[in-house]
């Protein structure tokens, strides 16, 4: 990611309505459909400035990863203790068969070779270990907010299932979330197309709308897994290994 792109994180990461409802939306699919033990040995790789990792530690005992130096920083006052630094896809140096689960938490579309990251994160689980994956959806969606995260690809369903079973693995609960905002970031982005205003800013709007879109986005909570949803601007998942 460009260091702008840090740099905003590490200002809006506590504020802003996309990062505070997507935690508690993944906090509740993972109680739903983690099933960990209640010791569980977690590891986020690429945690940025640490922003998932509280929301991760009421599931167990948590490592993490980050190769960004400013953001690891972060991440490492917030965490309490060191953060590793192993780049996808080789992940050197950390240990094998040993976590309960692995998080990776829009972070594998910025790897040029999605099936031999999610491979190598395979060979970290335990014999029962989950990888749990949140990716951006639609491809057609492309725009300046992927180009400035270093994004090689969106996802669809279909793209994002073929390369986990690439990866010897299989997608458990596969869903669209970020759906009851998805018209008014489609239209943003067409509309950004069509008037060569593509932005990538990404800060937060004015308090009364970023109060009123987390609420909106918190909804979801309740529903992701539970019910059908329409297409969103993001998929989540978790990934098992093949039988």
């Amino acid at each position: 990611m460009d260091r702008r792109v840090h740099d905003r994180m590490a200002e809006h990461d506590s504020t802003h309505w996309w990062y505070r409802a997507r935690r508690d939306i993944l906090r509740d699919y993972l109680k739903r459909y983690g099933g960990l033990p209640k010791d569980a040995r977690i590891l986020e790789i690429g945690c940025g400035t640490g922003h998932n990792l509280a929301m991760l530690a009421t599931f167990g005992a948590v490592e993490a990863i980050e190769i960004d130096e400013g953001s690891r920083a972060i991440a490492e006052t917030r965490l309490g203790r060191s953060v590793g630094v192993a780049p996808l896809p080789e992940l050197p140096g950390v240990e094998r068969g040993a976590y309960d689960l692995v998080a990776v938490l829009d972070v594998v579309e910025h790897i040029d070779d999605d099936v031999a990251a999610l491979t190598a994160m395979r060979s970290l689980l335990k014999p029962d270990g989950k990888i749990l994956i949140a990716v951006p959806a639609h491809q057609w969606m492309w725009s300046a907010h992927d180009v400035v995260n270093h994004h090689h690809r969106r996802y669809s369903r279909k793209t994002l299932s073929a390369a986990i079973l690439a990866a010897g693995l299989r997608p458990e609960k596969l869903r669209w979330f970020n759906s009851l905002l998805f018209p008014l970031a489609a239209a943003a982005r067409i509309a950004g197309r069509l008037t060569g205003r593509d932005d990538s800013d990404d800060s937060p709007p004015p308090g009364p709308v970023n109060a009123l879109f987390e609420r909106i986005f918190r909804l979801e909570r309740h529903l992701v897994g539970r019910v059908p949803m329409t297409p969103g601007v993001s998929l989540v998942t978790l990934a098992v290994p093949n039988a």
